[in-house]
């Protein structure tokens, strides 16, 4: 029996860390957390300084990669959530 955030089915947080630690030269400093709201759910990712170009990509575009994988898992589990990149 699986459970919710077993590794066959993560929660969107270790989804956007797994992606995160992917793309990224210092996984080891990878953090997520989700911040729940009343209407929407918040996900920041924190990463290493150097790794920000990283993530967020020429652009933009990796970041707005991460957004649209995040958006389609959220909209399959019913859920408004926004994904924050903090430095």
């Amino acid at each position: 029996m699986e459970t919710q955030g077993s590794s066959l089915h993560p929660t969107l947080p270790q989804m956007i860390e797994i992606i995160a630690k992917m793309l990224v030269d210092l996984p080891d400093q990878v953090s997520v957390a989700e911040v729940i709201g009343e209407n929407t759910t918040v996900i920041e990712l924190r990463v290493a300084k150097t790794d920000i170009g990283k993530i967020i990509g020429k652009e933009g575009k990796t970041a707005k990669a991460i957004r649209t994988i995040l958006l389609g898992a959220a909209t399959k589990l019913k859920r408004r959530t926004v994904l924050e990149i903090v430095e």
